[in-house]
């Protein structure tokens, strides 16, 4: 007896899956009042002042009252597995127990919530050694335990897409009008690539940010110019070569056949917690040798990439893929970057990319999230190709 299909309409599964994401943002969107008040209260007590901006909550950067020099580098520390529903009024005494806290910044979604990771910065690289070692784990509330870690403290930023004539000197002074605290600049241009790209170095990690949240807007607004702004990486390495366009395909998918596209994974906060979002796509596209059909029957419940394209190796015959996930670092919002290899068997080249997710309840479910994510990213490629 062959083994039949069932179409299943595209619509069912899509709008399952946008129901799932509804479902599960509004529940992670509901604010407690009782936590609330108790943040109102404990304010009205200590006379703090939190100064919310570009999606973070500040309390000092200095405080009132700071003996001392600014803090230097290493003096930061990052704090995830945040309970959403938790704020300064816990976190901030907490922390004040190791040392005088010189900057506390809570990253905040536009609900009300926090967005589950937070910066506390000491006066000295000791005391942020102090709290990683007192605080890493601490159980802040029944099955929930603080993930505390040095902070990257990135200050570099890199601006491309620059017109060929930028010189240097205008730059800085433009720089310098939209944001504060430029260090230097340092311009660089790359063969065969019109316009140039700048280096730019900042005295701080938060200048370094508020200037990435503004700069783009800023130039498209007075100059018409539309840049690129992004983190430079501290890794020296030389620009890999352009790599040809891959032939086309013989790997086709059937006109009929209808994959669900997931809903693009958002990238800028509100997030609802535990999602992840994709990093550009799967570095290899390699054609399988058959066509695929359509998906067997899909039940009626949880849809979620991992299992769709489960099924699609078992509607024709194969084994489950196979994945491989590597952490790589944390990036300065919080996301957790993490590279994998999915190898599809019957495939002569395994797909490769790269994944990002936020900190969530445990290792299990952040890896679980990246999973889903790469294997979105796969399914995609499938259905571009």
């Amino acid at each position: 007896m062959s083994r039949g299909t069932i179409n299943v309409p595209f619509i069912n599964l899509r709008t399952i899956f946008e129901k799932l994401v509804m479902d599960r943002t509004e529940k992670d969107q509901v604010l407690i009042p009782e936590r609330l008040k108790s943040l109102e209260i404990w304010l009205q007590q200590t006379h703090m002042k939190l100064i919310q901006v570009n999606g973070q909550r500040r309390y000092g950067g200095p405080p009132d009252v700071w003996h001392g020099d600014p803090p230097g580098s290493g003096c930061e520390v990052f704090i995830s597995q945040i309970p959403r529903d938790v704020y300064e009024d816990r976190l901030i005494p907490l922390f004040s127990a190791v040392g005088p806290i010189w900057e506390f910044r809570l990253m905040m979604n536009f609900s009300g919530q926090n967005r589950g990771f937070a910066y506390a910065k000491y006066g000295s690289p000791a005391l942020a050694a102090a709290a990683i070692r007192s605080l890493h784990g601490h159980a802040l509330e029944p099955g929930v335990r603080l993930s505390v870690r040095r902070s990257t403290e990135k200050r570099q930023l890199l601006l491309g897409e620059l017109p060929a004539n930028t010189s240097r000197e205008q730059l800085l002074q433009v720089l310098r009008d939209f944001t504060e605290g430029v260090k230097c600049v340092t311009l660089k241009s790359s063969l065969g690539e019109e316009g140039v790209s700048a280096d730019v170095v900042y005295f701080s990690h938060h200048l370094a940010s508020m200037a990435k949240k503004v700069l783009v807007e800023a130039f498209k607004k007075r100059f018409g110019l539309s840049i690129s702004v992004k983190w430079l990486t501290s890794t020296k390495s030389k620009t890999p070569p352009r790599v040809p366009k891959t032939p086309p395909s013989p790997f086709k998918l059937p006109h009929r056949t209808h994959l669900p596209l997931l809903p693009p994974r958002l990238i800028r906060p509100p997030l609802p917690p535990g999602f992840s979002r994709a990093v550009g796509s799967p570095a290899h596209l390699a054609p399988p040798p058959p066509p695929l059909s359509p998906f067997p029957g899909q039940e009626q419940g949880r849809v979620d990439a991992v299992r769709l394209l489960q099924q699609l190796c078992e509607a024709h015959g194969r084994r489950p893929p196979l994945y491989e996930l590597l952490y790589q670092d944390t990036a300065p919002d919080g996301f957790l970057r993490f590279s994998y290899r999915v190898c599809v068997p019957g495939l002569a080249v395994p797909f490769s990319g790269t994944v990002q997710t936020l900190p969530g309840p445990s290792t299990t479910a952040v890896q679980e999230e990246a999973r889903r994510a790469a294997a979105e990213q796969v399914i995609r490629a499938l259905h571009r190709i």
